[in-house]
């Protein structure tokens, strides 16, 4: 017992240490994002909609390719969401911080699949897979 006493401190520290190496594991669940292979098997078997929340400047210059643009402060309000609310909808923005906010708010809508592509735009130019851009009138 003296021993413990003496070296309480040592034991806090194990004791956070262990539960920092346990945090991803723990908190895997409640992420609601899915990586590019996934999206892409998403949209390929299942007829995901891509929603693009950006900005339209932002989704002009470039969105991944058949994305719808939403911008997050219309989304509650938008027609252009899909009235199945059992589709997967994925939502995508320049990093995914944005996506994140819709896809909480989608939730909220009633779309249980509403998914947060993992890294965004970036991470969809990442894997090299089609990007689009708006196109410039003549």
């Amino acid at each position: 017992m003296h021993f413990i006493l003496e070296n309480w401190y040592l034991f806090v520290a194990a004791i956070v240490s262990g539960g920092m190496l346990a945090w991803p594991t723990l908190t895997r669940g409640a992420n609601t994002g899915v990586s590019t292979a996934e999206a892409v098997r998403l949209i390929n078997r299942e007829k995901a909609i891509v929603i693009d929340v950006s900005e339209p400047g932002e989704f002009a210059a470039a969105h991944v390719g058949g994305a719808r643009n939403i911008p997050l402060g219309a989304l509650d309000a938008s027609p252009g969401l899909p009235s199945n609310k059992a589709l997967p909808v994925i939502l995508v923005c320049a990093s995914g911080n944005r996506a994140a906010r819709a896809a909480k708010a989608l939730k909220a809508l009633g779309y249980e699949k509403a998914v947060v592509l993992d890294g965004g735009l970036a991470g969809w130019r990442a894997a090299n897979l089609p990007v689009e851009a708006a196109r410039k009138p003549a």
